[in-house]
């Protein structure tokens, strides 16, 4: 009861703020990539428009409104709640003169009518969404019922209004026709209206001993209207994280903004913690951490990219469950198994529904001996502790419900550094 008095108060003052200062809404949904694109944007527009984005992870009918009012969450301290409001109420009363030109938000949906909820509290000009996927099907039913929802944020813009697209994902390809707005098409293909080519990994000699070479970063060739420029991610690798740049790329150029200006900004773009983040190990090793959340989708791009590194020792992965996908969990684990056994020599899960994950890998040839199950992160990280040798990689990846990051942190050089370098390391978390 008193979540929902919070939630229409919140509701109510995040309108009238809107009204008032009538921000542009860019809006973004998708299965996978959500808050990578999120930063990429923000990134690509801060250095011409005054923007603000969503605060942490806050994509939710609690956390937008939080966002357009710019204050974080008051958790269970009624006097934090009552300060917000009361700001919120200042925002509507005073004109705040810095109050953002842009708002760029990210529209979670774990149930139907959530995307449907935040953009009628929250009309977007610009909707981007960056691919669909068997995420969530647990409380959506069907693949089918995902896809309609997702389309919302596109099918409620208007004709003047963009719709931010990636072709390389066929059905979000398929639902081009379901909105009045201008699409703005990206990806790989050569169909594509803000394309990438030639992406390449960038490296540098390393000061680690556990590999010949540092990456440094993710460069390509971003074309549009038949020229090009080259783009520079730092500290970025995996070509399914260049979708992100693209989206941004997409968004500026429908704001106006040249190419030049594009690549320009890029090379200031941070990925997120918990999405791919290079981070050195004990015993001199390499982690992947991509724990902030999992999919069938996503584990396997991680997969990819593992595929592409070589290091002098052996790759291991260490996979949690994959949380809400309903009549897809078992066939989705059994997708990654057989994807793992593809790749890695040493395969770790974490959790009741990964067994399926595990008994794919070991169907598809992977040895007995290299394939380990555990009921808790605590043991499977003490295990790989014991396992690994020096030049080995461990990609590390869960749904946020396994804090697979709790892994990450057993095996990484300096656990002092948790609070900056990896996900879900505040009190409420803790």
């Amino acid at each position: 009861m008193i979540k929902k008095i919070i939630e229409w108060k919140l509701r109510v003052l995040a309108k009238w703020v809107l009204k008032k200062y009538k921000p542009r809404v860019i809006g973004i949904t998708g299965s996978v990539g959500k808050t990578s694109t999120k930063e990429a944007i923000y990134t690509v527009l801060s250095p011409k428009f005054r923007v603000w984005k969503n605060i942490k992870n806050y994509n939710n009918e609690l956390g937008v409104p939080l966002s357009i009012l710019g204050k974080e969450s008051g958790f269970k301290n009624p006097l934090a709640w009552v300060w917000i409001f009361l700001y919120g109420l200042g925002l509507v009363l005073f004109r705040k003169k810095d109050y953002p030109e842009i708002l760029v938000l990210e529209m979670g949906a774990d149930k139907p009518g959530d995307i449907k909820y935040l953009t009628k509290l929250a009309p977007c000009q610009i909707g981007v969404i960056t691919a669909i996927g068997q995420v969530h099907t647990e409380f959506f039913g069907s693949l089918e019922k995902v896809i309609n929802e997702k389309q919302t944020i596109i099918s409620h813009l208007k004709k003047d209004d963009f719709a931010i697209l990636n072709i390389d994902d066929t059905l979000v390809n398929q639902i081009q026709e379901k909105t009045r707005a201008q699409v703005v098409s990206f990806g790989f293909s050569e169909q594509a209206m803000v394309q990438a080519a030639e992406v390449d990994v960038s490296t540098g000699p390393s000061p680690e001993p556990w590999a010949n070479d540092e990456i440094k970063g993710l460069s390509f060739k971003l074309i549009h209207d038949g020229s090009s420029v080259p783009v520079f991610l730092p500290g970025v690798f995996g070509q399914h994280q260049v979708y992100s740049a693209l989206a941004a790329a997409a968004v500026g150029l429908s704001m106006g903004l040249n190419k030049a200006e594009i690549s320009e900004a890029l090379k200031n773009y941070k990925s997120p913690p918990g999405r791919m983040h290079l981070i050195s190990g004990i015993k001199h090793t390499a982690i992947i951490d991509d724990t902030y959340n999992s999919s069938p989708m996503s584990v396997k791009a991680a997969l990819k990219v593992l595929e592409k590194i070589e290091v002098p020792g052996k790759k291991f992965a260490a996979l949690g469950d994959m949380l809400e996908l309903g009549d897809y969990t078992v066939p989705g684990h059994e997708e990654v198994g057989d994807a793992a056994a593809q790749v890695v020599d040493v395969l770790i899960t974490v959790g009741e529904r990964s067994k399926a994950t595990a008994k794919a890998a070991l169907i598809a040839g992977m040895p007995e001996n290299n394939v380990f199950s555990f009921g808790t992160t605590e043991m499977a990280g003490k295990f790989i502790q014991q396992r690994i040798k020096q030049g080995d990689i461990i990609l590390i990846k869960g749904s946020q419900g396994t804090r697979m990051e709790r892994v990450v942190k057993e095996l990484m050089v300096e656990p002092m550094k948790a609070k900056e370098l990896l996900v879900r390391q505040n009190p409420e978390w803790e």
